[in-house]
């Protein structure tokens, strides 16, 4: 079957321009990539044929599936407009309005083309700002791929240091140890130690950087005491709170700072923004986002990208919003709910260990029972992390696409009959992938 695939065809061609014929390592496969032909309602129909749930979106980035009209339409009615401009178009304007309404910590916002540059850029504005160059992050959270961000996103055992004083670990072999000097790790979800961490860095800290709810550190959500002790500490510190809403914004119509209660000073935003085109935002307050403003003399923070704010993803955006209704958000509740009965009772049934974690539209599997809480206790469940992985290979076989740590995210596109032929294919899926150990 392979051997003759159109997929493997192309494959072969993919290795002779790329590394190992990839370019995303979150879609290698093996023996081979299976390559996408088309998206319709909230499934992909591969170049071979077969159908498959998509059941991750992107990567969280497709909140609607790949059927909204409207998105379709705001994006036929821009290419016939032109696809880009060396000019401002007012459809960045009505994409932050609509932005600045659901995020009242948001009072300015400034675009970029992905979330690893608005991450990157948030650290720049709070360096900026504060005249400071040292930030802190949570060990184990993934923040995109910018050299500091990226610092203990994949610490080990052996590695990572003592939890009451974590290693600053690099992800890419390379980074210059100046770079890693100037991250402080924090563990997550333990207040006094990351308070104690915090206070001990004092008044070298621009920014602490965090997601409330890290899909690589476990997809758990954060402890309100934790929330609080970092909004509170950052505040006496002269430090900036950033709060990481690439993925998170899709919690809520006021994003997750609206459902945690977080009061953040800057905001970084991304893929559901963007209405399937590529996209990254920065958002906060005036005075803070002022580090931008050209009309002011030179910025302190300088800042163009041939395709930020290109007018493709503002409209697809604005389209995207406007589908991401109360309603749709009550529908996405009740598709997570469906799914947590059901995939409780599929445990139960094939006698196996597991628990799923997060919230609203995200979530992500865990084979395993114990007690999650933070990165360190994810990546110490057993031998979870590469059960999910068979797991998900057989959940690919099986007509169901997840990401090989488990993760989830479910779409407006869907249906109570689709998350039943999720939990099916689980249900078939679970016990090949423990037969394959």
């Amino acid at each position: 079957m392979f051997e003759t695939s159109k997929s493997a065809t192309l494959y072969d061609r993919a290795k002779k321009v790329m590394p190992g014929g990839n370019t995303r390592h979150t879609v290698f496969r093996q023996p081979h990539q299976v390559y996408a032909l088309r998206g319709h309602g909230c499934r992909i129909t591969d170049i071979d044929g077969d159908d498959r749930i998509d059941a991750v979106g992107n990567f969280t980035a497709l909140i609607h599936g790949y059927g909204s009209e409207r998105i379709r339409e705001a994006a036929r009615r821009q290419i016939d407009a032109g696809p880009c401009f060396g000019m401002a178009t007012e459809g960045e304007i009505r994409l932050s309005e609509m932005l600045c309404e659901r995020l009242p910590s948001v009072e300015l916002l400034r675009y970029t083309n992905s979330g690893t540059e608005a991450v990157m850029n948030a650290i720049k504005v709070a360096r900026a700002f504060t005249g400071r160059s040292r930030f802190a992050k949570c060990e184990g959270a993934y923040h995109g791929t910018y050299d500091p961000a990226e610092t203990s996103q994949e610490a080990r055992p052996e590695s990572w240091g003592e939890i009451d004083n974590p290693a600053s670990v690099p992800t890419a072999k390379g980074t210059p140890q100046g770079v890693l000097d100037d991250v402080v790790v924090i563990p997550f979800n333990n207040t006094p130690v990351a308070e104690a961490i915090l206070r001990a860095k004092g008044n070298s800290l621009a920014a602490v950087l965090v997601d409330v709810m890290p899909n690589r550190a476990g997809l758990v959500p954060a402890k309100p005491e934790f929330l609080q002790m970092l909004r509170r500490v950052t505040r006496e510190l002269g430090a900036l709170l950033i709060l990481d809403e690439v993925i998170t914004f899709r919690l809520g119509y006021h994003g997750a700072q609206g459902r945690f209660g977080v009061d953040p000073d800057l905001t970084t935003l991304g893929k559901v923004i963007g209405g399937g085109f590529p996209i990254g935002a920065i958002g906060g307050r005036r005075e803070v986002m002022s580090v931008f403003d050209p009309t002011i003399g030179s910025p302190a923070v300088p800042h163009g990208g041939t395709f930020s704010a290109n007018p493709m993803s503002m409209m697809a955006g604005i389209a995207a919003l406007e589908d991401l209704t109360p309603v749709s958000f009550e529908h996405l509740e009740s598709l997570g709910e469906l799914f947590d009965a059901g995939i409780g009772d599929c445990f139960r049934r094939h006698g196996i260990e597991g628990q799923v974690t997060g919230l609203g539209s995200l979530r992500r599997m865990h084979l395993s029972n114990a007690e999650l809480t933070d990165f360190r206790s994810t990546f110490a469940a057993g031998d979870g992390p590469k059960r999910v992985a068979a797991l998900a290979r057989s959940l690919f076989d099986e007509g169901v696409i997840i990401a090989a740590n488990g993760l989830m995210a479910f779409s407006t596109a869907m249906t109570p009959d689709d998350i039943q032929e999720i939990i099916d294919a689980f249900d078939r899926a679970l016990p090949k992938a423990f037969s394959k150990e």
